[in-house]
């Protein structure tokens, strides 16, 4: 059936408990910024349209507000939370499946960021390498359901357009797996690696879109629990915000459940993944037609290749620095001073 060991993936992530710990705080924290600023939203908006005469309608619309400025920053902050938490997670149990040993504490945080700092420079190239990786296995999966398209029976077509939106969903994490490879190979190049990642994927993306949807389903069934687990406490909080309790109850809940999702849920899912894909491409290599393909298909790989192919990393760089330090501004060598030691013969008395 799946190619993972949910038991491993478990213990792997005991061993990153500091990142886990990390993400707790982050998700729950966001969960919880959420519930604050919008129920502030709601008590203001309450307030204002219950002068005087009025029932308070204005609750929704203040709540509504708050959310969207929540919302807002996230969207703002997205960038850096993939570089600091996302990323240096998966560096550290990238580092765990190759066998190594990790800093304990707070060193195991720094020292995954580290690595992560080290393959990408910047924040802005990992969060532009992910948005491609991303746009490029959409392609990919639409590429793979395309020929169910080509056959005119309605009810397949409409089969098919729900499978390829289950497969999409199932697809949320694959991009931090091509993330991994990236790492695994200490590539100076990160498109070139990125590029080289999706190929390897795509060579074997039966297995794994397999386990992707099994993941996919284990996750969202596992979130489903968690709601209906916390709903009946936090429906009892939801009663000192104005407006309808069912209403913030539902809203709570879904962000709480939400959350936990985040910081435990899904790095389980990104570590299964993981562990799979390695497993897979062992002894493979890109395979060329696959390149030509995703060429042809895909404007996005197709910048990727580009990008891949104008990079020049900072190793390089430094050295063709030093190199032209030795030649003139025409072309020619720099001339070398030949400087003689005491101990040389036109020295000696």
């Amino acid at each position: 059936m799946w190619d993972f060991s949910l038991m491993n993936a478990v213990r792997l992530m005991g061993r990153t408990l500091p990142f886990i710990v990390l993400r707790l705080l982050v998700y729950v924290g966001i969960a919880l910024g959420y519930i604050l600023i919008t129920g502030i939203g709601a008590g203001i908006g309450y307030g204002v349209t219950a002068i005087g005469d009025g029932d308070g309608g204005g609750a929704f619309i203040g709540g509504a507000l708050g959310f969207a400025i929540v919302s807002g920053i996230l969207y703002w902050a997205r960038e850096y939370l993939l570089y600091l938490i996302k990323a240096g997670h998966i560096a550290v149990l990238v580092e765990l499946l190759q066998g190594r040993e990790l800093p304990a504490g707070r060193g195991q945080i720094d020292h995954g960021q580290q690595v992560v700092k080290e393959r990408f420079k910047e924040a802005s190239v990992l969060f532009g390498v992910d948005q491609l990786i991303k746009g490029i296995l959409r392609m990919l999966n639409r590429m793979v359901m395309s020929i169910s398209r080509m056959i005119p029976i309605p009810a397949l077509q409409q089969l098919a357009g729900l499978v390829n939106r289950v497969i999409n969903t199932s697809l949320t994490y694959v991009d931090e797996v091509m993330l991994a490879y990236n790492i695994k190979v200490a590539s100076d190049n990160p498109w070139q690696s990125s590029k080289d990642a999706l190929i390897l994927y795509a060579q074997n993306y039966k297995v794994m879109l397999k386990n992707a949807i099994f993941l996919m389903l284990f996750m969202y069934i596992s979130a489903f629990v968690i709601f209906l687990l916390i709903l009946a406490p936090v429906a009892a909080i939801a009663t000192l915000f104005p407006g309808s309790v069912g209403v913030w109850s539902f809203l709570s809940a879904a962000l709480l459940a939400w959350s936990i999702k985040a910081a435990l849920l899904e790095p389980l899912a990104v570590t299964a993944m993981i562990e799979v894909y390695f497993k897979t491409i062992e002894g493979q290599t890109p395979n060329p037609e696959w390149d030509e393909k995703l060429s042809s298909a895909s404007d996005k790989f197709r910048e990727m290749s580009q990008k891949a192919a104008s990079y020049v990393s900072d190793t390089f760089a430094s050295s063709n620095t030093a190199t032209s330090a030795d030649v003139k501004s025409d072309g020619s060598p720099a001339p070398q001073l030949d400087i003689k030691t005491d101990n040389s013969p036109n020295n000696a008395p």
